[in-house]
C-alpha cells in the first residue's frame, strides 16, 4: 500500500530446525477507535510455519490469543491516534522464542487522502516510528547500526539531527551514536537489559543554514530484547520437616525460585526437579511442591535426608540454564513405639503396716524422641489394687515406674499380693500395629508382730438421753491378730469430754457414768464420740471409736421469750402481738405447740395458732397503756408444757419501737443541778417568807396593779415536756386536818389515797390540799382558771411529789387564795407531762422526789401574816433589812 506502511521492518529468523519459517517482527492492524471485551481483532499468521510446532502467547491482561492466531479483546479498550502496540512471543518447540510487536492503528485514519500531508509524512517519512529493538548482550560487531530516522522537513530543508537522553549524554553514556546529517542510529557496545531494559532518547532537527528547529522533538523507544543470560537461583531456604510415617502425597514444602530474565517469557519459565532419593520424595515440576512417595519413613531409621533439587529455567529444555541445591528434609517424631519393659516380671516386698514407701522401680525403654510426649512413659496398675493399696508414678529423669503402697498391707489377710503394671504414653500410637505392654509385679507382706484390733474401726450405739446410770450401752472388744484372741487384753477410755460413759478394762463393756443430754453443747448432730485403747500382753495398742447416737427424750419444755413483747396502740382497732414459743427438744417433742389461756382468763385477751411455733395474742378491751402479764399455756405435742406469763408492753409506737423508749435520754450532772435549781429556790422563798413573818412589819403600801397575780417574777408559760404516759404517775391526795374558812391548812399534812369531792377538770378540792370559803371551786376555775389558762384541765400534784409545808397561811380575802389556787393549777397543768426516774425514761423534765423536809422552820407558820388586822400596813417590811427590800422591790410593777 502507497498510502500506510503496513510492514515497517522485517527481521527474518531461522528457527532450530525451522529454515524456512519466516516471522516478521512487525505489523499494522486497522482497528475501530473503542474495542469491547470479546471482540475480534486480528489473526496472526505465519504461513511459512508449521502451526504445530509453533506457540503464541500474549503478556497483555487486556487482550487474548488462541492457538490459531485469532485476538480478541479480554477487556474494553481504546486506540489512540498514534496507535497502540501489543506484543505477540512466538515459541517453537525447541524452547526458541522471537517477539512480533502489532500495532493496532486507528481505522479512522486508513482513508485520509495525500492531501494531509501530516498524516502521510509521518509515516512515509518515519518521524514517527514504532520503537526500535536491540538484543542484549549482542557481540557485535560494533559499532551497529540500528536504524535510520528521517523527518518530514528532510524533503524540503537541509537538516541536521540531535539527539539527548540515556545511553547518549546520561547514564550509561556512550551507548548509542546518531548521524546528524543521515540520521543514522547506532549501538556501540553491549547492554545488560537486566539493568537498562529500554531506553527513551529525544531527537531534535534543525535547518542546517537557519539553525532553527524545523519539526516537534521525537522521543524515540529502543528496547532491549532478552537473551536467557541469567539462571535461576533459590529464593528461600532448603529446610523442611514432614512427620515420619506419614501417608503417600504428604506435603513437605515448597521449593521457591526465582529468574532475572524478562517475566512471561520461558526465560523464566522454571522446571523443578529431584535429583536424589526419588523413592521417598518427589517434586511438582511446574509449583515446586515436594510431597512424599512413600508411608514408611522412620525416624527412628533415619531421621534427616539430603535431597538435591534441580530448577532450570526454558521450562527444562535442554538449552534452558539450571541450579541445584541440597534440601534438607527432617522426620519428627509421632508415637509410632510404645514403652517396653526390660523384664517379664518384677519382684518386691514390704512389711505389713507400712504407708507410703517405694518398694519397686520399674525400667522401660521407648524409641521416640527423647523427653517428648511420645518418649514419657505413664505406668497404670491394671490389676490386684482393688482396695487402693498402692499407687505408681513415673520419675521425669529415669523414665523409670515408681510403685509405692500407700496404705497399710495385714499379712494376716493378705500374705501376697499381685498386681499388673502397664507402661504406655500420652499420646495415642499411630502409624504402627503395636499395642501398649502389660507386666506382673509379685508383691510379698512381711509379717510382724502387731497390737491388738478391735472389731472394728468404729462402732455405734443408740443411747436414749437421760438413760440411768450404770446401764449397759454394749461390749467393744478387740483381738490380737496373730491369735485371733481377746486373752490378755485390757481396755482403757480415752477422750470423754463429758465423762458420761466408762469402760470395763476386762471386757470392754461400756456403761453410762453420768446422765447423757441431747442439748448438751458437747453433742454434734445427735452424736457424742469416745476413743479407746486396747492393750495387749506386749504393751502393744490398739484404738477404736466409740460414736453414741443420743436419742432424744422429751425432757424440755416449750418455753416463751423473756423479754416484753410490743404492742403497739391502733386508733380504732384492737392491736395484736405474736407469742413465739420454742423447744430445745427435736421432733416429735416439740413442735407444733399449743397456745391456749386459762381457764379463768379475765377475758381481756384472746390467742389464735398463727404457726406450729407461734400464735397471735390479741386484746379484746381498750387497756391502758404499760407493761400487762398475760397469762399464756404453751404445750408441745405430746402434751408436755405449763402456764407461762407473757410480758406485753403496750404503748404508742413509731416503727415498732415504743415512743417513751424511743426518744429517752440520759441526764447528765449539769442538767439534774438545773432542775434542782428551781427547788432550791424555792424553799429560800419559803424561809424569807418565814422571815418576813416573824420580823415587826413597817408601814409600806405596794402597788396592786392587778395582774401579777402575786407571783413574785413574772415569766412566760413553758411549754409541755415530751409526752409522757399519764398512767405512769400517781397522782397524790392531801389530807387536811380542817377547814377553815379563808385558811390553806395542811398542805404537807400526809399523802394517802385519792379521794375527789367535786369534780374540777380532772382534780377536786382535795386533791389540791385546799378548802375555800364563800367561793366554789367549780366557780373559780370556771370563771378564773379557764379564762386564764384556757379549758384543758389534767390532774396532777402540787408543787412536786412530797413536797409541802408545814405552815400555816390565812388569806385576809378571796384574791390571795385565787394567786395560789393560780399557781397550784399551773404546776399541776405541767406535772402530767414530766415522768418519773423510775420510768426508764431520761427527759429533760422529770419529777425528783425528796426526803422529808422535818419541822417547820423557827420563824413559825406562814399563816401569822393573819394576825395583823390592818392588811394594808406593810411598815414592817421597812425593817427587814436591805436584803428583803432588794426582794420586795420584786413585788413592785416594772
Amino acid at each position: 500500500m502507497a498510502n500506510v506502511l503496513i510492514f515497517n521492518i522485517f527481521l527474518v529468523l531461522i528457527l532450530s530446525g525451522v529454515e524456512s519459517c519466516y516471522i516478521p517482527s512487525t505489523l499494522d492492524v486497522y482497528v475501530p477507535h473503542t474495542i469491547s471485551a470479546g471482540q475480534y481483532i486480528t489473526t496472526v499468521e505465519f504461513p511459512d510455519c508449521d502451526s504445530k510446532s509453533i506457540q503464541l502467547t500474549v503478556y497483555d491482561q487486556s487482550l487474548r490469543i488462541y492457538s490459531n492466531g485469532t485476538v480478541e479483546a479480554a477487556a474494553t479498550l481504546s486506540v489512540a491516534t498514534a496507535g497502540r502496540i501489543f506484543y505477540v512471543y512466538v515459541e517453537d518447540n525447541s524452547g526458541q522464542q522471537r517477539m512480533v510487536a502489532v500495532r493496532l492503528l486507528d481505522s479512522t485514519m486508513q482513508g485520509k487522502k495525500q492531501t494531509d500531508q501530516v498524516f502521510l509524512r509521518r509515516f512515509k517519512r518515519r518521524w514517527s516510528p514504532p520503537p526500535f529493538n536491540i538484543l542484549e548482550n549482542d557481540d557485535g560487531p560494533y559499532p551497529k547500526e540500528i536504524e535510520k530516522i528521517v523527518s518530514d522537513s528532510a524533503s524540503d530543508q537541509q537538516v541536521y539531527y540531535t539527539f539527548t537522553g540515556p545511553g547518549v549524554d546520561l547514564p550509561p553514556v556512550g551507548v548509542f551514536s546518531l548521524n546528524p546529517n543521515t540520521g543514522m542510529l547506532s549501538v556501540h557496545k553491549k547492554v545488560d537489559r537486566e539493568m537498562y531494559p529500554k531506553f527513551v532518547i529525544t531527537t531534535r532537527v534543525f535547518n542546517r543554514f537557519t539553525n532553527q528547529e524545523t519539526d516537534f522533538p521525537l522521543d524515540i523507544e529502543i528496547l532491549v530484547d532478552d537473551v536467557n543470560d541469567n539462571a535461576p537461583e533459590f529464593k528461600d531456604r532448603l529446610d523442611f520437616t514432614v512427620p515420619e510415617k506419614s501417608k503417600i502425597g504428604s506435603i513437605v514444602g515448597m521449593v521457591n525460585a526465582t529468574d532475572r530474565d524478562q517475566e512471561r517469557t520461558l526465560h523464566v519459565k522454571i522446571k523443578y526437579t529431584l535429583l536424589t532419593d526419588l523413592d521417598q520424595f518427589a517434586i511438582n515440576p511446574v509449583s515446586g511442591v515436594i510431597t512424599t512417595k512413600t508411608n514408611t519413613l522412620n525416624r527412628e531409621v533415619k531421621d534427616k535426608y539430603k535431597v538435591i533439587v534441580k530448577i532450570q529455567d526454558m521450562n527444562g529444555a535442554d538449552n534452558g540454564l539450571s541450579t541445584t541445591g541440597t534440601a534438607t528434609i527432617s522426620l519428627t517424631d509421632v508415637n509410632d513405639n510404645p514403652p517396653t519393659f526390660t523384664k517379664s516380671s518384677y519382684p518386691a516386698s514390704v512389711t505389713e503396716n507400712e504407708s507410703e514407701k517405694l518398694i519397686l522401680r520399674i525400667p522401660v525403654e521407648d524409641k521416640d524422641l527423647v523427653n517428648t510426649p511420645n518418649w514419657i512413659s505413664k505406668f497404670l496398675i491394671t490389676k490386684g489394687n482393688e482396695k487402693g493399696n498402692f499407687r505408681i508414678d513415673t520419675d521425669p529423669k529415669t523414665n523409670e515406674g515408681l510403685l509405692f503402697v500407700t496404705k497399710p498391707l495385714d499379712y494376716e489377710k493378705s500374705p501376697k499380693v499381685d498386681l499388673e503394671i502397664m507402661a504406655r504414653n500420652v499420646p495415642d500410637l499411630q502409624g504402627t500395629t503395636a499395642t501398649w505392654q502389660s507386666i506382673p509385679v509379685n508383691v510379698a507382706v512381711k509379717n510382724v508382730d502387731e497390737g491388738p484390733e478391735f472389731t472394728a474401726p468404729t462402732v455405734r450405739y443408740n443411747v436414749k438421753e437421760n438413760t440411768p446410770n450404770g446401764t449397759l450401752i454394749g461390749t467393744y472388744t478387740a483381738l490380737d491378730p496373730e491369735t485371733k484372741s481377746s486373752n490378755g487384753i485390757k481396755y482403757f477410755k480415752g477422750a470423754d469430754p463429758a465423762s458420761w460413759i466408762t469402760m470395763n478394762k476386762d471386757n470392754g463393756e461400756l456403761r453410762v457414768a453420768n446422765t447423757i443430754d441431747r442439748e448438751s453443747h458437747f453433742v454434734k448432730n445427735g452424736e457424742y464420740s469416745i476413743m479407746v485403747t486396747a492393750v495387749d500382753a506386749s504393751n502393744k495398742k490398739g484404738t477404736g471409736k466409740v460414736i453414741i447416737v443420743v436419742e432424744d427424750d422429751n425432757d424440755n419444755k416449750p418455753t416463751l421469750p423473756t423479754g416484753e413483747l410490743v404492742l403497739c396502740e391502733k386508733e380504732g382497732e384492737m392491736g395484736s402481738v405474736l407469742v413465739t414459743a420454742e423447744d430445745k427438744d427435736q421432733p416429735p417433742f416439740s413442735s407444733p405447740f399449743t397456745f391456749s389461756l386459762p381457764q379463768n382468763s379475765d377475758g381481756k385477751w384472746h390467742l389464735t395458732r398463727y404457726n406450729d411455733t407461734a400464735a397471735t395474742l390479741k386484746h379484746l378491751k381498750d387497756l391502758p397503756t404499760g407493761i400487762h402479764n398475760v397469762p399464756v399455756e404453751v404445750k408441745d405435742l405430746q402434751g408436755f408444757g405449763e402456764t407461762q406469763i407473757a410480758k406485753v408492753r403496750i404503748c404508742q409506737c413509731k416503727n415498732g419501737v415504743c415512743l417513751a423508749k424511743q426518744s429517752s435520754v440520759s441526764f447528765g450532772p449539769l442538767a439534774i443541778l438545773t432542775l434542782l435549781l428551781p427547788l432550791a429556790l424555792l424553799l429560800l422563798l419559803c424561809l424569807l417568807l418565814a422571815f418576813f413573818c416573824a420580823t415587826k412589819r413597817e408601814k409600806m403600801e405596794l402597788e396592786d396593779v392587778g395582774d401579777s397575780g402575786g407571783i413574785l417574777l413574772k415569766s412566760n408559760t413553758e411549754a409541755p415536756g415530751e409526752e409522757v404516759d399519764a398512767s405512769l404517775i400517781n397522782v397524790p391526795t392531801f389530807v387536811n386536818d380542817a377547814a377553815v374558812k379563808g385558811s390553806v391548812k395542811g398542805l404537807n399534812a400526809g399523802w394517802q389515797g385519792t379521794t375527789s369531792n367535786s369534780n374540777m377538770g380532772g382534780m377536786s378540792t382535795q386533791d389540791i390540799g385546799m378548802y375555800t370559803s364563800g367561793v366554789k371551786t367549780n366557780e373559780f376555775y370556771s370563771g378564773q382558771y379557764d379564762s386564764q389558762y384556757g379549758s384543758q384541765h389534767n390532774g396532777g400534784q402540787l408543787l412536786g411529789s412530797g413536797v409541802g409545808f408545814d405552815n400555816r397561811f390565812v388569806a385576809q380575802d378571796s384574791s390571795l387564795l385565787q394567786t395560789w389556787q393560780t399557781n397550784g393549777r399551773y404546776l399541776q397543768q405541767k406535772l402530767p407531762y414530766l415522768g418519773r426516774e423510775d420510768d426508764g425514761r431520761y427527759a429533760e423534765d422529770i419529777i425528783h422526789s425528796y426526803g422529808y423536809e422535818g419541822a417547820g422552820s423557827q420563824a413559825g407558820s406562814v399563816g401569822c401574816c393573819s394576825d395583823y388586822g390592818d392588811n394594808d400596813n406593810l411598815d414592817f417590811i421597812n425593817t427587814l433589812g436591805p436584803k428583803f427590800k432588794s426582794l420586795a422591790e420584786v413585788c413592785n410593777k416594772t
